[in-house]
């Protein structure tokens, strides 16, 4: 078999000539090279085959997120839940294939060119500009980062909100302060070609907790008077939904992955695989947690804070925690290389260079996590506002755009299987696609998580101190009394006798006393 000098074109032995994207022959040696200094470090570093690939998608798809989906169930009801759970699975695997056939397409074509990416790693805004122009390139790194900024910021939302449940000595704000610094090491992980390992143990990670959920729910049982009211409230239920469409919308970085790929045509299906195996995960545990609890989900978004305390739910949490940490990894991965290409430092070799010049981008993701500690409703936000167009509308338009003429579709590197109608039926399901996210995700989904998120704000504030936390314990000679005023119970000292002395009764509660009391639990926390 012999290639171009860029791999672009592959002649067979009968003469043809067949797609081959990258440099198979350099890459692969470059390979050998560096797992011959170390086999361990072949083993557990540089990773580029199918199955890194498949672990890459199932690990960043699924992580803080399987701890909100009984919270969506709550809001969509049993049926509504399981349906959109497979509905947004589906959709989203078709978007991801869209975009690696976008991705192929552009390669290929940069390559007949010799263009050489050895030392560039190509990114999703970079495939709309060789294919789209400059207009498409701006809006499609507008979104990008946008989203993959406050992925990031989830992700480190998520780890203070857990870790709470095992230790509440420290309020969920000084978590945030320290797993800052903690995801922060990620700038020390040069591309997705290095997170062989770490992949493959935030799936086996999320895999452990996911079950947990779902056999813990199932031997706990139902609460007693457990109620399953959803759908219940329009505003709800979108927001839901929505949080469901940013479940399987974690695709925002499949470029980046196929990009560390030594044969990225191979990925074609590989993320429906991993939506697959992730329906294995999010499917039992989330229907196990709304059976068990029910309604009181509504109140709590995470749902390890309704499990009881054993050392199964530590261990849930701690592998959690550590499968957050690999996942903001996954979503800053790409922001860190914007980043270097904007300061000129991509091509750098140095990788103490590359980490120091990142840092700068861990910043304002630690302090958007500590204005927004909305852990649960913040998803849903994203969802609509974000994942809509990112990874479900703008690569739909794409690839429609890309391949409108009769031209660039005889000529496509990659045309579409006989099984979805060939051109034809790809049209048409794209065109569903950007009509139901636009209409459905993009508008109700839109309306629904931002009501919610706006009231997020006006009930516990910005930079509220411990998001959803549970009130302090009562002090030695106080009870709780019903406020009619809405505010829930006011703690007040009870009169009595100490020492054998009669005490004078309390005095009246004045609208001081409860306006104080109220911003206890409800303060700005500044």
């Amino acid at each position: 078999m012999a290639s171009e000098a860029n791999g672009g074109v592959v002649a067979n032995e009968k003469g043809a000539e067949t797609v081959g994207v990258g440099r198979y022959v350099e890459m692969e040696q470059d390979q050998d090279a560096n797992t011959g200094k170390s086999r361990l470090s072949g083993l557990l570093w540089h990773g580029g085959s199918a199955y890194d690939a498949w672990f890459s998608c199932a690990s960043n798809q699924v992580a803080q997120v399987l701890l909100t989906l009984p919270y969506s169930f709550s809001q969509l009801g049993m049926l509504s839940g399981i349906v959109f759970q497979l509905f947004y699975g589906l959709m989203g695997s078709w978007t991801a294939y869209l975009i690696s056939i976008l991705y192929v397409e552009y390669r290929t074509r940069k390559e007949r060119e010799k263009a050489d990416f050895r030392n560039h790693v190509i990114q999703w805004f970079e495939v709309l500009d060789g294919l789209l122009g400059r207009h498409w390139r701006n809006v499609g790194l507008a979104f990008n980062c946008t989203f993959l900024l406050f992925g990031s910021v989830i992700q480190l939302i998520a780890c203070a909100s857990n870790i709470y449940y095992i230790n509440d000595k420290l309020d969920k704000r000084t978590w945030t302060y320290i797993f800052g610094a903690c995801c922060a090491t990620t700038v020390f992980i040069p591309s997705f070609h290095n997170y062989r390992i770490w992949s493959f143990l935030g799936l086996v990670m999320t895999t452990y907790t996911a079950w947990y959920l779902a056999v813990a729910s199932l031997i706990h049982g139902q609460v007693d008077g457990v109620k399953h009211s959803g759908p219940t409230k329009m505003v709800l239920y979108f927001t839901g939904a929505t949080n469901i469409l940013y479940t399987f919308g974690g695709h925002a970085v499949t470029v980046e992955i196929m990009h560390a790929m030594w044969r990225p045509q191979k990925f074609k299906a590989i993320y429906l695989m991993a939506t697959l195996y992730v329906l294995t995960l999010t499917l039992p545990s989330a229907a196990s947690v709304y059976w068990a609890f029910g309604d009181q989900l509504l109140t709590h978004s995470n749902a390890l804070a309704l499990l009881p305390r054993t050392p199964f739910r530590d261990a849930a949490v701690v592998l959690m925690l550590v499968h957050q940490i690999i996942t903001f990894g996954f979503a800053c991965t790409p922001l860190y290389f914007v980043w270097e290409k904007l300061i000129g430092l991509h091509d750098c070799r140095s990788l103490c260079k590359r980490a120091a010049a990142r840092l700068p981008v861990v910043v304002p993701i630690w302090f958007l996590a500590i204005i927004f500690p909305f852990f649960g409703p913040i998803n849903s936000a994203v969802g609509s506002l974000l994942v809509s167009f990112t990874v479900y509308i703008i690569p739909a338009l794409a690839h429609m755009i890309t391949f409108r003429s009769a031209t660039a579709r005889e000529n496509a590197v990659e045309p579409p299987p006989r099984l979805v109608g060939r051109w034809t039926g790809t049209y048409m399901i794209n065109a569903f696609v950007v009509a139901w996210v636009l209409v459905v995700g993009f508008g109700f989904g839109g309306w629904a998580s931002m009501t919610n998120f706006v009231r997020q704000i006006d009930t516990f504030g910005l930079f509220t101190k411990c998001y959803q936390c549970p009130p302090p314990p009562l002090p030695p000679g106080a009870a709780p009394l019903p406020f009619p005023g809405g505010l829930g119970n006011i703690t007040m000292p009870f009169s009595g006798t100490a020492g054998g002395a009669e005490l004078p009764p309390a005095p009246a509660p004045s609208p001081a006393h409860f306006f104080l009391r109220h911003h206890r639990h409800h303060s700005l926390g500044l």
